[in-house]
């Protein structure tokens, strides 16, 4: 049985790693998912993510952290660029869930994510979409939600992945 502030959150893996990566810093996974327990009421975080063999430590240290991971199948293309696209898993997963929280937390600034917004809002279960670059946030997305989104660019000084030193 859901109670008050029993939220989800559903993120793109990619969009939100590639996202922070270019803004030249790394996210601490472990300080995120309090994050957002703390600030969203995220209840389960589910992470989606494209499946690369070889990275089983990647996986093992983000579901320690607390996330539940989806992974899509990946295709490498000729030039080797690998590609694990997520969206139509993150809708369905969200779909899916949907009687299970009372409001979702999207994290992803794409575009493709604007009829979900749309859909969630207008049921009144989106709890935020938090974008993880607000120079690169799709138009789209910024005509939904309602004003609903929140930014990761301000940050970086509280969850920006620290090397520990010996």
């Amino acid at each position: 049985m859901k109670k008050e502030g029993d939220n989800f959150a559903f993120i793109d893996g990619q969009n939100l790693n590639l996202s922070i990566k270019r803004m030249g810093w790394s996210l601490d996974f472990k300080r995120f998912r309090i994050y957002l327990q703390e600030k969203y009421s995220v209840k389960k975080a589910y992470y989606f993510i494209g499946y690369i063999e070889g990275n089983q430590n990647l996986y093992t240290s983000l579901q320690e952290a607390g996330y539940i991971l989806v992974f899509k199948p990946t295709l490498k293309s000729k030039d080797g660029i690998i590609k694990g696209n997520v969206d139509a898993e993150l809708v369905l997963h969200t779909m899916i869930e949907y009687p299970n929280y009372n409001k979702a937390v999207i994290v992803s600034s794409d575009g493709d994510f604007a009829c979900l917004v749309n859909y969630l809002e207008g049921k009144n279960k989106l709890e935020r979409v938090l974008a993880p670059n607000r120079k690169a946030y799709s138009v789209l997305l910024r005509k939904s939600g309602k004003g609903k989104s929140d930014f990761m660019d301000d940050l970086r000084g509280k969850l920006e992945y620290k090397k520990k030193t010996p």
